[in-house]
């Protein structure tokens, strides 16, 4: 969409706009740009020539010091021009004779050779000033030369001292001073000079076409100031608008380019990965997210199409989560490929909330079955404990008869306790809160199983805050959970443990929660998710309907309970109940804002 609009502005803007100024401007830099460079190229041959001057200056005049002492040590051209041509950026210095006979030499071995024969050599050896000249060498490399007439003696010296110069030959090159004319030339690195030179260059270019650009853009600059503000602004609002839309979707994304690294990383799915997406934007996406979702895009290649599918996705600490994955590959208006998009959703609370509609739905058929079970037998079961009880009074003389009748008293009564629980598991339970201090409740209701824990040697613990607030909460019914909860945990202990009972409020105290905690012998996973089933139990005697009616108690007061076990270990049971009755809040919150 960018790409389309921003073609379309400029397309808008005249095609003469560019040719005009394309016309004008490009003349006029390219004219200064070359202006430039052969003004550096002046001023780099100038330099090297005042600095050749300067060197065959000061060369001559250490000769003429050499040659006033000539008479005590011996003057020796040659060495004064080596150690001359050891100062830095000197290629070479030598000196020949009008004929071009090199007489001495910064190399040794090039003395008595001759050099110099494509100038005139004659004409050279009278010039006062210095002249230059580029010359190759067989390395590749270029040497400025300076050169111009040798004059190491003046006038006044040969008045002074008559023809004795003249008796006095180069000890090092053999040849008289003042025999005939000499040529003094001065090899020059230009390495360092052309460097600067070339980087001198460089910049002029630069800054010309900087200033060609900056020109160029100037011209046509109103014509695109208009059409600038409407594409930012509306750049601005898409931008605005796609950021709040991938960060606040309710589900995640991941945005992986064309390089494999990932590009985009919203809210959402650090939440369902645990990752960071600080950490993560920029990374390679094959060594920072999970495998399963990177399996979704590897079909799809760079080509289109969209995949779908529920994977299992295994995080960093294990824990696998269920995903819905949607993979597709994404492509500019071009049809080109740059990249992929990942979007998912965490099902875990959909699939638990498939097995708790599953649960309701095997609950609710079993409570019907159970109330027309239970109204069909306790008939039968009354008329059975009749003629039990009378037997029992018509042979009281007969022992054995009397002790069958009492068990059969006995497993009535039994069936009928059994009877009563389900009845109570079918009818949907009616609960009647009142505001009821929990300090109390549970100091009560551990009085109900001291007994029994005293008699397997349990110590009973309680973590009770100092202050707490009372629930609304049916008393007699919470009581039964409690006591139901106790005595399982008893019975998970054979001899000797802890039963422990915490209170703590939760969620800004808009909850309570409470915790019955053992040490005793744990439930294994399998059965743990059955634990709240109607008629499952892990004891040889119970009933399997305990669990159920405390988990259908707790639901009735718009509270969760849930279950964390250990086998071996122990159990810990946690009930989360709502300070107020959340009905009565919702109606409330109806009534203030006038619904």
């Amino acid at each position: 969409m960018f790409k389309t609009k921003t073609s379309r502005y400029w397309a808008s803007i005249p095609p003469w706009i560019f040719i005009g100024a394309a016309v004008i401007l490009l003349p006029i830099f390219a004219f200064m740009t070359v202006e430039n460079i052969n003004r550096q190229k002046q001023d780099s041959i100038r330099l090297l020539l005042e600095k050749g001057a300067a060197l065959i200056r000061s060369f001559e005049a250490g000769t003429r010091t050499g040659m006033m002492g000539m008479m005590r040590s011996g003057f020796k051209l040659q060495r004064l021009l080596t150690e001359t041509a050891q100062q830095p950026d000197i290629a070479y210095l030598l000196v020949t004779d009008h004929t071009g006979r090199i007489m001495a030499h910064s190399e040794l071995s090039k003395i008595d050779e001759f050099y110099g024969r494509d100038l005139n050599l004659e004409a050279a050896s009278f010039l006062e000033t210095v002249q230059g000249r580029i010359v190759p060498q067989p390395d590749g490399r270029e040497v400025f030369e300076v050169y111009r007439k040798f004059a190491p003696t003046g006038g006044q010296m040969e008045r002074h001292h008559g023809l004795m110069m003249r008796s006095q030959r180069f000890m090092g090159g053999g040849q008289d001073l003042s025999a005939s004319p000499q040529i003094i030339f001065v090899g020059l690195d230009m390495g360092s000079i052309e460097a600067a030179r070339r980087a001198d260059t460089r910049h002029t270019i630069i800054m010309g076409l900087i200033l060609l650009f900056i020109g160029f853009a100037g011209v046509i600059l109103l014509s695109l100031a208009q059409s600038y503000r409407a594409t930012k602004a509306s750049l601005a609002r898409i931008k605005a608008f796609s950021d709040n839309l991938v960060e606040n979707m309710p589900i995640g994304l991941v945005a992986i380019n064309d390089q494999q690294k990932v590009a985009s990383f919203n809210h959402v799915a650090e939440l369902i990965l645990g990752l960071s997406a600080e950490k993560l934007i920029g990374k390679d996406a094959r060594g920072a997210l999970p495998i399963e979702l990177l399996q979704q895009i590897d079909p799809l290649g760079d080509g289109g199409g969209l995949i779908e599918k529920e994977v299992e996705c295994t995080l960093k600490e294990g824990k696998r989560i269920p995903l819905e994955v949607s993979a597709q590959s994404l492509h500019d208006g071009d049809g080109r490929f740059f990249g992929h998009v990942l979007l998912f959703k965490d099902l875990s609370e959909i699939r638990a909330l498939r097995r708790e509609i599953a649960r309701n739905q095997r609950l609710a058929s079993v409570g019907r079955l159970a109330a027309g079970v239970a109204h069909e037998i306790r008939n039968p079961l009354s008329s059975i404990k009749g003629l039990a009880t009378y037997f029992k009074e018509r042979y009281q003389e007969k022992l054995d008869d009397q002790q069958i009748a009492n068990i059969m008293i006995e497993e009535v009564d039994r069936l009928n306790r059994v009877v009563g629980q389900l009845l109570d598991f079918a009818r949907p339970i009616k609960v009647s809160r009142k505001s009821t201090p929990m300090k109390k409740l549970i100091e009560d209701s551990l009085k109900l199983v001291e007994r029994q824990a005293s008699e397997k040697n349990i110590k009973i613990e309680t973590h009770l805050p100092s202050q707490m607030d009372p629930i609304f909460v049916d008393s007699d019914r919470l009581n039964q959970v409690l006591l139901n909860l106790y005595l399982n945990a008893i019975d998970s202990m054979d001899e000797g443990g802890r039963l422990a009972v915490r209170i703590t409020n939760s969620d800004l105290k808009h909850n309570t929660e409470i915790k019955v905690i053992d040490n005793g012998t744990g439930i294994s996973q399998e059965r743990l998710s059955h634990i709240f089933d109607p008629y499952f139990t892990t004891k040889a005697t119970g009933t399997g309907l305990g669990l159920a009616i405390v988990h259908n108690i707790v639901e009735a007061h718009g509270g969760k309970v849930s279950v964390e076990s250990t086998p071996g270990k122990g159990t810990t049971f946690t009930i989360l109940l709502p300070l107020t009755d959340t009905r009565e809040s919702n109606d409330r919150k109806k009534l203030n804002t006038g619904r």
